[in-house]
């Protein structure tokens, strides 16, 4: 799935978000963030089929009783695979993006799960330099991943470092790791 997620400005102001359990009543709004960010959006049965699944969890972001982000992502084995992950157009660049994120990092263990995957389109270099910026990195090309343009997808994968639990340091040599977003 595509991401849309703007990287965080140091001129805009930070707004704490409440991230918790999206529930049926969210759908809307939901649903509304996500046509205002994809130019092939889920429908509503896409986020029900989804989240009918044992594995399938979605969350949203909270802000003055209003959601303002959402994620859907797969529990698997030994990792976090997002499947959409999204911001309100209104309150990018606020660090919602980055609390969402953090949010699926505090869920990781050496036990356990240690790494989250997103595929990001190829075009889509604000995701791609967003989510480089959470200290993700592109390991892998997907050719013709999506079926609405038949677009190239970036895997871009966040791991714990095994010694300290912290994101491990290696890049893998191609163009997104060599941009840089400081």
């Amino acid at each position: 799935m595509e991401a849309i997620v703007e990287p965080s400005s140091s001129s805009e102001q930070h707004l704490d978000v409440q991230i918790r359990w999206l529930i049926r009543r969210d759908m809307p709004d939901v649903l509304r963030i996500e046509k205002s960010t994809y130019g092939h959006p889920w429908t509503d049965e896409d986020f029900l089929t989804c989240l009918r699944q044992r594995n399938c969890i979605g969350m949203v972001a909270e802000y003055d009783q209003k959601i303002v982000g959402f994620m859907i992502y797969e529990l698997h084995k030994s990792r976090l695979h997002i499947l959409n992950f999204a911001v309100d157009p209104d309150y990018r660049r606020h660090g919602i993006g980055t609390q969402m994120t953090l949010r699926l990092v505090d869920k990781l263990s050496q036990q356990r799960r240690n790494e989250i995957l997103i595929e990001v389109r190829e075009r889509d270099l604000e995701t791609q330099l967003f989510f480089k910026q959470q200290h993700f990195r592109a390991v892998c090309v997907l050719r013709s991943h999506f079926d609405d343009t038949e677009e190239d997808a970036y895997t871009m994968q966040f791991r714990l470092d095994a010694n300290s639990g912290a994101a491990a340091e290696f890049a893998p040599h191609n163009r997104i790791s060599e941009i840089d977003v400081a």
